[in-house]
């Protein structure tokens, strides 16, 4: 079958939202049950299950931080299409051999091919950019990341209620997703770059440690951007070990994980999308980012201390308010730049997410597995989390001296508030 470049069509644009859509949905079905399923391969040894997980998480962050560039790099050079149906047919594969494993050894496997499908992101997005007009494109943004959020949101239910019948339903249910999402590409989607236009194969423009040097070339840009680490590192003690924690301490099922899960990650779009630039309009970007910074410190220490689930559900809506922090700081750092270094800004700000993907879950996890172990109280299991809300506490402390209003700030539009919060959310 022949397909026609530069596709523009319904069937198109129909593909790229149900990729994404898929994609998200598939990270939030396995969400609740893979540290679970770690335990079980673990022989129920839940310390060691901790530790295991916190390897699974960093490799697949690693994965990601070099995947990225490089499938940009290859997409550029070979076309959308090609790049975007191999990671889709790689996802499928990869949910299979999840779904399988017998062992932790082949768990590691999924997980390191799951952080290379995953990086395919900007190569839809490079997509949807190719067949959209420039004054079109706010829209087409906005409505991607809008369903990439929906994914997130029903994943984590639909994963918690699929786990009641295996352990393995969610993974088999997502591998079908996409593999029909794959099928559906494989005969309806269209390239979207033109031969002429694609680049040359440069491996420099794939390297994603070069990528930092934008950070420390301009005055004031470095702080914010560690303000922007440490609190995505805080955040990961949340992502890493929100199953393990709440099983240990409150023995919920991934039933209940599933759902508390959803509610979070759809207020958590409400706060950035519609609340933050409200507040941000009232109070300007240095109060709302220092308020939301504030409402995270609180918020890790209330995870930390809950002593039930009710409370432990309390201090997440508390940490979901303080999430209006993120559209603003985003705004600071994109005002840092020109126009024609918001790209490299960006690529750099992802490496930089990345890398605290890696750190993160191994620290929480290590953590997390010694406050459990031998005749440890259950109200120590909650020091990891502490020390996330420490590392909240250092970036408003850092928010103090580096975060300035400028005169005439533009606040990110919905559909970028939209996209921040998806990479806040548990991965």
């Amino acid at each position: 079958m022949k397909l026609a470049t530069g596709g523009t069509g319904k069937a198109a644009m129909g593909f790229i939202l149900l990729l994404a859509l898929l994609d998200a949905v598939s990270m939030g079905l396995i969400y609740p049950i893979l540290p679970q399923l770690v335990i079980d391969l673990s022989g129920g040894d839940t310390p060691h299950a901790s530790r295991i997980f916190g390897l699974l998480a960093a490799a697949w962050a690693v994965m990601n931080f070099v995947a990225a560039p490089i499938l940009g790099t290859l997409s550029d050079r070979f076309g959308r299409r090609p790049v975007i149906l191999i990671s889709a047919f790689g996802l499928a594969i990869d949910l299979v051999i999840m779904a399988l494993a017998q062992n932790l050894a082949w768990l590691f496997i999924g997980r390191l091919l799951s952080g290379v499908t995953a990086a395919s992101y900007a190569t839809i997005s490079a997509y949807l950019a190719d067949v959209t007009p420039p004054e079109q494109r706010a829209r087409r943004f906005g409505l991607l990341s809008g369903i990439f959020g929906i994914g997130l949101i029903l994943g984590p239910a639909a994963g918690g209620l699929l786990a009641e019948i295996s352990l393995r339903a969610p993974f088999w249910v997502a591998a079908v997703l996409t593999a029909f999402g794959w099928l559906y590409g494989l005969l309806v989607l269209p390239e979207s770059l033109p031969a002429e236009r694609r680049a040359r194969l440069s491996w420099h423009a794939a390297n994603p440690v070069k990528s930092f040097g934008v950070l420390t070339r301009y005055e004031g840009l470095s702080g914010l951007s560690a303000m922007a680490m440490l609190v995505q590192l805080a955040a990961q003690a949340v992502n890493t070990l929100f199953m393990l924690y709440t099983a240990h301490r409150y023995g919920w099922t991934p039933v209940q994980v599933g759902l508390l899960l959803m509610v979070y990650s759809a207020g958590t779009i409400v706060m950035v999308a519609a609340l933050s630039p409200f507040l941000v309009s009232r109070f300007r970007e240095r109060k709302v980012v220092l308020g939301g910074l504030l409402c995270l410190v609180v918020g890790f220490l209330g995870l930390a201390v809950a002593p039930t689930g009710f409370w432990f559900a309390a201090a997440c809506a508390v940490i979901c308010l303080g999430n209006v922090a993120t559209p603003p700081l985003q705004a600071l750092l994109t005002h840092k730049v020109g126009a024609d270094e918001q790209g490299r800004l960006q690529g750099a700000l992802s490496a930089l997410m990345a890398l605290t993907g890696m750190v993160g879950p191994i620290l929480f996890t290590q953590i997390f597995a010694w406050s459990i172990s031998g005749n440890a109280v259950p109200a120590m299991s909650g020091i990891a989390l502490a020390v996330g809300a420490f590392m909240a506490a250092l970036a408003w402390l850092l928010a103090l001296k580096v975060a300035r209003s400028p005169k005439a700030e533009k606040m990110p539009s919905a559909e970028d508030a939209a996209a921040t919060a998806a990479g806040m959310m548990p991965s």
